[in-house]
């Protein structure tokens, strides 16, 4: 709970009667709270501007103005505030009217010891519980930005123009790329990022279920639907209401279900299984496949109606092959979040074992890289990550040239030995780049000059 210095929860006490400031604000601080008074709305207004209270307790009834103009200007000004209410002509529309305008409590006077000391425990309990909240949401919100979003390539560069442009509108966006590239902390961004942001956030793997649980997931289903359907349930179109609804692996929808799907995109409407009832849907939809959706349009996998339907804005996530230059970035990121409330004391990466994950080719993209980095963080024993703290996989599993490692003759240093690999990444690079020296350079995540100098010792010039 947010207090003021010393521990104590500040309340300002709003009322124009002196003998209620006195007596009611002497029993709250016998209480233990640190209390503010406030003769007026006005004085109040001054009193919030000045200092920080975690909940405003004011008289509905006041000479110029009432406590219904209090509540709406802490509303709009101070939304981690709590309101309590009190008034000595206590009716059924005044206190709806109260909790409608965000009010926490409507107390009617006389004012009972014990009515109040519930109404204000209970009010700070909820101010603690907003500002949890808040800071949840703020922590997801970091969490998913640009800023662990890592990536300087000019590929990426792209696609944080793609979130920025799509996030403030309810365009549905199609997320493709192989798998471990980073399409659901994509979708998260984006929906981070949009007016929805207050909203769920929902994701459903579409590739775990089976048809008929993948429906039923989706759309929900009432009692008596199909074999063990006992109770009612809420789908996760209507759980995702307000929010964002994130589809992932697509491609693997069945015929029927792909029908649905195309009528709750075109229509913003649904029926649970097994019932008539239709329901409105105000969801923001994205949608993601590691699979070639044209290919499987060809084939007769996925509706083509559906497919154009889906892609209206197509986000391409590169391979991790492809970003050489990230790859250090990364592992630097994973680092540092590894490291984070451990008591491992780990200074960086050997350059030698830069270079290695720079080769691999990294068939599980980004995902493979991080679950080398923190396996890397458990077994190094040193200050420094040393090619054998990688995993096999990675050391094995590179091109035919660097292979050659193993073979190497005693004697032979690591840097000599990988001459031969780091010759072979850098015509490989530059045949890609139809000779493009920067754009090579760019790839390799290593300055022009740096190149030049590589290419001449290896006399490739």
């Amino acid at each position: 709970m947010n207090s003021k210095p010393g521990g104590k929860a500040g309340i300002l006490l709003v009322d124009d009667d002196q003998i209620i400031l006195d007596s009611l604000g002497g029993f709250l601080e016998l209480e233990g709270y640190d209390v503010t008074i406030a003769s007026s709305i006005a004085k109040a207004i001054n009193c919030l501007k000045a200092s920080h209270f975690n909940l405003v307790m004011t008289d509905v009834s006041m000479p110029t103005s009432d406590g219904f103009e209090l509540l709406r200007y802490v509303r709009a000004n101070h939304k981690e505030i709590v309101v309590i209410l009190v008034t000595g002509y206590g009716t059924i529309e005044a206190a709806v009217e109260a909790i409608k305008l965000g009010a926490y409590d409507y107390l009617t006077k006389p004012i009972i010891d014990d009515d109040v000391r519930l109404a204000v425990q209970r009010a700070l309990q909820q101010q603690q519980l907003l500002a949890e909240n808040r800071h949840l949401k703020q922590a997801l919100s970091d969490r998913y930005s640009f800023r662990n979003i890592v990536g300087q390539d000019y590929r990426m560069a792209k696609v944080f123009d793609l979130i920025d442009a799509v996030a403030d509108s309810r365009t549905t966006v199609l997320i493709t790329g192989e798998s471990g590239t980073g399409k659901s902390m994509i979708a998260r961004a984006i929906h981070s990022r949009s007016p929805r942001a207050a909203g769920p956030f929902v994701e459903v793997a579409c590739g775990a279920l089976t048809e008929t649980l993948l429906e039923s997931e989706l759309f929900g289903h009432v009692r008596g639907a199909f074999t063990h359907a006992v109770t009612d349930k809420m789908g996760k179109f209507a759980a995702a209401d307000k929010g964002t609804i994130f589809l992932d692996e697509v491609a693997t929808a069945s015929p029927q279900l792909q029908v649905k799907l195309l009528r709750v995109l075109q229509e913003r409407q649904f029926e649970p299984v097994g019932s008539n009832d239709t329901q409105n849907s105000d969801v923001r939809v994205i949608l993601a496949t590691n699979h070639n959706l044209r290919t499987e349009v060809s084939a007769g996998r996925f509706r083509e109606d559906l497919y154009y339907r889906i892609n209206v804005v197509n986000i391409e996530l590169p391979h991790l092959r492809e970003r050489i230059g990230d790859i250090c970035l990364l592992a630097e990121h994973f680092l540092t979040k590894y490291l984070d409330g451990s008591n491992r004391r780990i200074e960086g990466f050997a350059p030698e074992t830069i270079e290695l994950m720079q080769r691999y080719s990294w068939p599980g993209n980004v995902r493979e890289l991080e679950n080398c980095v923190e396996r890397a963080v458990v077994l190094c024993r040193k200050s420094i990550i040393a090619p054998d703290d990688l995993p096999p996989s990675v050391l094995q599993g590179l091109s035919a040239p660097a292979g050659a490692l193993s073979a190497s003759p005693s004697g032979v240093t690591l840097a000599k030995a990988l001459e031969g690999p780091e010759q072979q990444v850098i015509l490989s690079r530059l045949q890609a780049n139809n000779g493009n020296r920067q754009a090579t350079a760019d790839d390799l995540g290593i300055n022009r000059t740096t190149l030049y100098k590589k290419m001449k010792k290896f006399g490739m010039l």
